[in-house]
């Protein structure tokens, strides 16, 4: 049975009149992510809101938070004076699991390893109502699908690829903490309206095409930046052959490409997924307002008359994808990949593929990468690579080791893994290279940023299909072309893999999993979160000072960022993951991987008194024992990546006052603004060529700080020369008092005590 049935029934109780109401407020037809957005409107205020400018504020229906986000964000909540949360909320244990050498053992290791944490989970999850999933149970993205996304819902989640439940028709938005704490406290929750992104798929997928190249593809045409604030639809006769995973896929890596959500419409084949996942019951109130699950009819006959953008992917001719290095956006056919490898002198040999993920762990997933499997064993093929299997959930697990596939992946070499998120996010104990050793990888992921993966800047990590990284592991180089090339089996024969297939859901079923969750309890009262002051893993947070009402005066320049400054940048995760619940020693990884423009060095940063080049935490903790405010200078796209509040909370623990860039990414941007930071963008970017290493930076006019109106930067060069440049921020007036209160969380606290 569904989860929440009753808070869904009521939901779409009401949700054709909140269309007709939309319709009737913009005279016009709308389209679906339009319809998904006015029915979530915290107070019913149906307004023709200005895409990308109006801030607008929002009834999530549920939160759902990772592991490593999750200590933060409670932490928080615990300082929100609430007794419960306000919507379904749950944490899900996947990213402190390091891959190592198999399931088995890494499992065991992890709950040893991070006891302390989980307990902690656990225990404040019972108090507060929360649904708690245990270490092993699955990754988040693929068990919202399995058990709590809906059509025409709107959920948020701390962690960037939540769009995956856009797979079944929900807006899924990626937040911080502190985001999280809002709606979990009866907040409204504030989003910039979002610009549209139609995107028209025609034709059908074949052969060794996948899902996963649609979003391959589409990164290549809009870069990691081009859908910023932006929600990307999916539209057209396309749509209805890819199955509700293969949506999951495309959805979840939008965030790739910056973008607030992505969307699909409610077809059948969601109601199949929907079924097959024992939710029979929601797919039939779903089939009752189908009409108004998806786009009106004008929409998908004019999209340019609604979308901002529109862009055509026909799938007839959509070919196999491999995108890198190091940007997710760097799309290659894999038909051009044998002279790009020439061309850019990359290593050929494929050391390991890898395949599973949030994004690409369905049953289809793996029965289409395992029919290769069968293919080659039968051809007297095995894996050159090492490989691996992630699979997303437990119940995936289940079912694909009773329906023999995984039995077929392990038998040509492959290894599997703990249902996590270890090489995806830097928890990958690779056996096989040492650090600095150049060398290429092949995944099913979605991110491959310089050292992501197993922290080595010398890893070349590309994203492909598992049937294209299941094909790349067996030939082991990075130049082979299964629609066209050949491989030479056990006995010297020349052979060739046909293209994929597999079943989009199992013919007998999943086997259901529920071992591994715990349900939300009424007796919360009588727990007690404990945390111990020596921990080295949990520390409580104290409240951040308010603004004390006066300019910034005479900063001195913590970093100047040049090129791409990603949260991993920012703030490392791989084995400082483990700090996520203890500010102060997460703290010392603040901008370990960000590149000084001064010295084009990473990590270490001079000390504008004392002249002495240290590691970074180490120059802002001599900072903030002087009480000395500081700046950081950034890039375009800065804070591109993941919803890591950290990147925010440690500049902002740390004594930082303000950061200044070309660009931002949305998540980042917002949580600056939540912790109390002052996030700005030069009025001209050529102006961050100004910035040099000795200047002393002021800025001006805060006592003024307005909705739409600049500020002031006073630059003193030390030559004594100075001069003044103009600065843009988005705050809207009610961000203008989470900066005053010293913190959005503040201002909850002190509403919630007034």
């Amino acid at each position: 049975m569904t989860a929440n049935l009753d808070m869904i029934k009521a939901k779409y109780s009401t949700f054709k009149l909140k269309v007709q109401e939309t319709r009737k407020t913009l005279g016009r037809s709308i389209t679906y992510a339009e319809k998904v957005l006015y029915s979530h409107l915290w107070d019913d205020n149906f307004k023709n809101f200005e895409r990308g400018k109006d801030y607008v504020d929002l009834l999530p229906d549920r939160v759902a938070m990772q592991d490593a986000t999750a200590q933060m964000a409670l932490l928080q909540f615990m300082h929100a004076g609430k007794k419960t949360t306000a919507v379904p909320s749950t944490v899900h244990c996947d990213h402190l699991i390091q891959a190592r050498v198999g399931a088995d053992n890494d499992l065991a290791e992890a709950i040893d390893e991070n006891k302390e944490v989980y307990d902690f989970l656990e225990s404040i999850s019972k108090k507060y109502g929360i649904g708690f999933w245990k270490p092993g149970a699955g990754i988040i993205h693929q068990v919202v699908l399995e058990n709590y996304a809906f059509p025409g819902g709107m959920m948020i989640g701390t962690d960037s690829h939540t769009p995956n439940a856009g797979g079944l028709g929900m807006i899924a938005i990626g937040v911080g903490g502190a985001d999280a704490v809002d709606v979990m406290s009866g907040m409204p929750w504030e989003l910039k309206w979002p610009k549209l992104i139609g995107v028209k798929l025609t034709g059908k997928l074949s052969g060794w095409t996948s899902p996963k190249d649609v979003i391959l593809k589409l990164a290549g045409i809009l870069t990691v930046k081009g859908g910023t604030g932006y929600i990307v639809e999916y539209f057209g006769e396309g749509t209805s052959s890819i199955s509700c995973t293969g949506k999951g896929t495309i959805c979840n890596m939008g965030a790739e490409i910056g973008a607030t959500t992505s969307i699909f419409p409610y077809d059948e084949k969601m109601a199949n997924y929907l079924k097959s996942t024992k939710r029979e019951d929601l797919a039939i109130l779903a089939d009752e307002i189908k009409d108004d699950l998806k786009a009106d009819e004008d929409v998908y006959l004019n999209p340019e008359k609604y979308f901002d953008k529109v862009i055509e992917i026909n799938l007839n001719e959509l070919k196999p994808h491999l995108n890198g290095p190091f940007s997710p956006d760097l799309a290659i056919p894999v038909s051009e990949m044998k002279n790009l490898v020439k061309e850019k002198d990359y290593p050929d040999k494929v050391s390991v593929g890898l395949i599973g993920s949030c994004t690409n762990s369905s049953y289809e997933d793996i029965d289409r990468a395992a029919s290769i499997a069968k293919q080659a064993l039968s051809m007297g093929l095995k894996t050159k690579a090492q490989f691996t299997i992630t699979p997303g959930s437990e119940q995936v697990r289940k079912t694909i080791e009773r329906d023999g596939q995984l039995k077929s992946l392990t038998d040509i070499g492959g290894v599997v893994l703990a249902n996590a998120c270890g090489p995806c996010i830097g928890m990958w104990k690779r056996m096989d290279s040492k650090t600095g050793e150049r060398n290429t990888i092949v995944t099913s992921f979605n991110r491959n940023f310089a050292k992501r993966n197993d922290g080595n800047p010398e890893t070349l990590a590309f994203v492909a299909s598992p049937e294209i990284t299941t094909a790349l592991a067996i030939a082991g180089s990075l130049s082979f072309n299964p629609e066209t090339d050949f491989l030479i089996n056990d006995k010297g024969e020349k052979v060739k893999l046909n293209s994929p297939y597999g079943d989009e859901l199992p013919k007998n079923g999943f086997l259901e999993d529920n071992e591994g969750y715990i349900s939300p309890s009424d007796k919360y009262n009588s727990i007690e979160v404990a945390v111990s002051n020596s921990s080295t893993r949990l520390q409580l947070l104290e409240k951040f000072e308010p603004w004390n009402g006066e300019d910034f005066l005479d900063m001195p320049i913590l970093l100047k960022a040049k090129g791409k400054c990603t949260t991993d940048h920012i703030s490392m995760a791989g084995p400082w993951l483990k700090f996520r619940g203890h500010l102060d020693n997460i703290s010392g990884n603040m901008f370990l991987g960000a590149i000084n423009a001064f010295t084009d060095e990473a990590g270490k940063v001079k000390n504008y008194y004392t002249g002495e080049y240290k590691i970074v935490h180490e120059v802002a903790r001599e900072y903030k024992s002087k009480n000395i405010g500081w700046v950081v200078i950034g890039d375009e796209n800065y804070g591109e990546g993941s919803s890591r509040e950290h990147a925010a909370m440690e500049p902002r623990f740390l004594g930082g006052k303000v950061i200044i860039v070309k660009s931002f990414a949305r998540i980042h941007e917002t949580n600056l603004k939540k912790q109390g930071m002052l996030p700005l963008t030069f009025a001209n970017p050529n102006d961050y060529d100004k910035i040099k290493e000795d200047d002393l930076l002021s800025l001006l006019g805060l006592k003024n700080l307005k909705e739409g109106e600049q500020l002031t930067l006073l630059i003193k060069h030390s030559d004594g020369l100075t001069e003044e440049i103009k600065l843009n921020h988005t705050f809207n007036n009610n961000q203008i008092e989470w900066f005053k209160a010293g913190s959005a969380l503040n201002l909850i606290a002190k509403k919630q005590n007034s």
